[in-house]
């Protein structure tokens, strides 16, 4: 309405009759950092840029396809483990990926969509097109270089609001050197309030144990900001990368030599003849010795047992945004099965996991992905890093607080400069506590009525005092039950005297 009446008339004022309301920010939107093919969008690179897709066909389109690794056949020397051999023609082989071939987000990426994935980021740090010897991951290509010509990501994600899941598939080829890029992703987290940590250990060889990978891992991880991440064990054997994906291209190795039975020595003759062949040919050459050599078909499909070999945490982001749309966040990410993957990488037995699941020296818990006969493979953990925590050691309480926190700081933003007083206390009250309600009713708070699930205080004399109020400060406490798994059911079995 006009400030001023002067000229004779009707006038309208319109006044709102609800208050401002919190919506409940994304969850589950992860952001893949790693090694891709190409980096580029319309001829723009997009290089440590962090790029939000919607689809795998949009990943293809600006990041380009798989990395084809090659791999050495060797004869099975006295020290080799037996669990890596193989037979050809009667002998023991080794097969060995070469340095610079291990890559792994192409593959996590199709993972996180076979299992529920959604809408998620890309943060391209350095590209393999072109580049048939690969690229040997470098802890520098992450947290950036002292010269500062390789910047450090975080740095970068700090500018970015919406990525709430950071997953660094290809960072764990470096081992157990990985662990220092993980505590940077703790930091950072913790850094945000806004975002959560799915962290791989590494690879368990033949000749290590699983406390010795454990051990390593908690020894490395540190102790600072644990309740922002949480580890996967094993690694997954998937079925991701088809049979059609792998062909002769991929060993690094004189086939002559090694398929000596006549057949294949005159479909290798032919070939070599061809002076410049396409991919038909190719084709058609990789073809015809899959069909006239039972060794060079074990061989290739070893290779694609390596390489269908990945790190959980493109499956596990997948089955968080999953739960997250179909149950909510507030729901456990775990007893869940993961799709496309045949088996975990090593059993570990319901024994085995009691000292996985509870550090209790530093409660550094790590969350098991085990096979259940006739059920599948299932995510059977849902711990945080601070396991020994009884605020922080579910991964949904600390992920439905980020959701929380996150949903009512966006809100009360536009607040921000409004008169601090009793009419904007209330109306921030009043949003709040629809907002909470809400989630009340839907089941991720605790309590049989709202006031046991939740508490909202604002006001002078409640959570302010006048020197605060001049100092311009609006106080706001909020008391949230969140609902908690039930880790460990109990039943328990008497007999009772009979009754008739």
């Amino acid at each position: 309405m006009a400030s001023t009446l002067m000229t004779p008339g009707v006038y309208i004022e319109e006044k709102n009759a609800f208050p401002s309301s919190v919506v409940a920010v994304e969850t589950a939107v992860p952001v893949f950092i790693g090694y891709t093919e190409k980096a580029e969008r319309f001829g723009k690179p997009l290089s440590h840029k962090p790029t939000r897709i919607t689809s795998f066909a949009e990943f293809l389109e600006n990041f380009g396809g798989a990395f084809h690794p090659k791999f050495t056949v060797t004869d099975a020397a006295a020290t080799d483990a037996k669990a890596e051999m193989f037979k050809v023609d009667g002998k023991d082989k080794i097969l060995k990926i070469k340095d610079g071939h291990k890559l792994f987000l192409f593959n996590s990426v199709r993972l996180f969509y076979a299992n529920g994935g959604s809408n998620c980021y890309i943060l391209s740090v350095d590209t393999y097109e072109g580049k048939p010897d690969g690229i040997v991951a470098s802890a520098e290509d992450f947290v950036g270089s002292a010269d500062g010509v390789k910047p450090n990501v975080f740095t970068i994600l700090e500018k970015e609001f919406e990525p709430t899941l950071i997953v660094i598939p290809d960072v764990i080829a470096l081992g157990k050197d990985a662990y220092a890029v993980y505590t940077q992703v703790l930091n950072h987290c913790a850094k945000t309030q806004s975002r959560f940590g799915i962290f791989d250990l590494e690879q368990q060889s033949s000749t290590q144990t699983t406390d010795t990978v454990v051990a390593d891992f908690r020894t490395a991880i540190g102790t600072t900001s644990l309740n922002y991440g949480a580890a996967y064990y094993p690694w997954l054997k998937t079925a991701i990368v088809q049979p059609s994906e792998v062909s002769f291209e991929n060993l690094d190795a004189d086939l002559a030599t090694l398929l000596t039975d006549d057949t294949a020595t005159k479909i290798i003759t032919a070939y070599k003849a061809i002076a410049t062949p396409d991919a038909n040919d190719k084709k058609n050459f990789h073809q015809s010795l899959k069909a006239a050599s039972p060794i060079y078909s074990t061989i290739i499909e070893e290779v694609r047992s390596k390489i269908n070999d990945l790190p959980p945490s493109g499956a596990i982001a997948g089955l968080y945004t999953l739960v997250d749309s179909s149950r909510g966040v507030w729901k456990s990410p775990a007893n869940v099965s993961i799709n496309m993957v045949n088996a975990p990488a090593v059993n570990i037995s319901h024994d085995e996991q009691k000292q996985l699941n509870v550090d209790v020296m530093a409660g550094k818990s790590i969350n098991v992905i085990r096979p259940f006969p006739g059920i599948g493979t299932l995510v059977w953990g849902g711990r945080t890093l601070d396991g020994n925590s009884l605020d922080w050691c579910y991964v949904n309480v600390r992920r439905t607080l980020i959701m929380l926190e996150q949903s009512i700081k966006l809100a009360t933003r536009a607040y921000v400069f409004e008169p601090n007083d009793s009419t904007t206390w209330v109306t921030v009250k009043s949003m709040i506590d629809n907002f909470l309600n809400n989630l009340w009713k839907q089941g991720a708070l605790a309590g049989a009525a709202p006031e046991q699930a939740y508490d909202v205080q604002i006001g002078l004399g409640a959570t302010m005092t006048p020197q605060d109020i001049l100092e311009g400060k609006m106080l706001i406490s909020v008391k949230v039950a969140v609902v908690r798994p039930a880790e460990f059911i109990v039943i328990t079995f008497q007999q009772m005297m009979q009754q008739s």
